[in-house]
């Protein structure tokens, strides 16, 4: 009876603290897509977390760690394709639809108060991204951050998957198409370039940098599937190079999934101003379900 009484004050605190949360974490569209801009000014690395649901933006949003006189949170959330189509069942090749789509980014936006980063996959067709970006600036998402693949792509770091890399002229229309829609100056697209992962190296990456940047990109995601930085170390230094070249820096971005022991001030030291966890939470759910299961 005992051991059935702490099972039953177990769920009672567990339904209060997600009641309590999904009631506390309220913030205008206005203010929390204009919160991210704010954060990348006030602080020199943004830590993001993927979540895949209400429940997971929850622990995203409330998650702390103490270390001494420093406590340490996460700054904001990414909706990842990868996450949220492995956790309805599908692969990650731009199968889930748009509905279903906003459908998990509003959850997540109900239940946390943090800056929103929604993984766009390859934006598809020039027409339909428009009508993406301004769906995300309405919902008062931040960040929207596309890949310069052919549609539809698959999973980065799939292997055996061959990855083909969209026209980057016809990419930088994309965004230029995007950023002509939006209605405010908060809101953010981000080129992800894919030139180390489809094997085409530092200059490619390099080029589509400056072409995508020229076309209006609020900042550039260097993604590199090698279990160390080197790659995204070397493209940090020459990316510095060409801002300077450009005469303006916008912000760097990169997703250390397969270069997992690189350290955060490590990250800082080369100029990124933003890291992504970009699916660390359903992995580990994944891990105790099949557990308890």
């Amino acid at each position: 009876a005992s051991h059935f009484n702490l099972k039953i004050i177990y769920y009672l605190k567990f339904y209060i603290i997600i009641e309590n949360m999904s009631l506390r974490n309220r913030i205008s569209p206005e203010n929390r897509r204009k919160s991210l801009k704010k954060l990348l000014k006030e602080k020199d690395l943004i830590r993001v977390i993927e979540a895949h649901s209400g429940l997971s933006a929850i622990v995203a949003n409330n998650v702390k760690e103490q270390n001494g006189n420093e406590t340490y949170e996460f700054d904001a959330i990414w909706e990842s394709s990868l996450t949220d189509s492995a956790a309805k069942g599908y692969p990650d090749a731009e199968i889930i639809g748009a509905e279903s789509r906003y459908e998990t980014i509003r959850q997540i936006l109900n239940s946390s108060h943090k800056p929103l980063i929604v993984d766009g996959d390859t934006g598809g067709e020039a027409t339909n991204f428009e009508y993406f970006v301004r769906s995300l600036e309405d919902m008062g998402v931040s960040m929207v951050i596309i890949e310069d693949k052919k549609f539809p792509k698959r999973n980065s770091l799939e292997p055996g998957s061959k990855q083909t890399q969209e026209d980057p002229d016809v990419f930088a229309v994309k965004i230029k198409r995007g950023k002509k829609v939006q209605l405010s100056q908060d809101f953010m697209i981000v080129a992800r370039i894919e030139s180390f992962i489809s094997g085409l190296g530092l200059e490619d990456a390099l080029f589509r940098a400056k072409k995508y940047l020229n076309a209006g990109a609020d900042g550039i995601l260097i993604h590199s599937k090698i279990n160390n930085p080197s790659e995204i170390f070397e493209f940090a230094k020459e990316y510095q190079k060409l801002s300077n070249e450009l005469g303006f820096r916008k912000p760097l971005i990169c997703v250390p999934t397969t270069y997992n022991t690189t350290t955060e001030e490590e990250l800082k030291e080369y100029g990124f101003n933003i890291v992504i966890y970009a699916n660390q939470l359903l992995r580990s759910a994944h891990k105790m379900m099949k557990e308890t299961a």
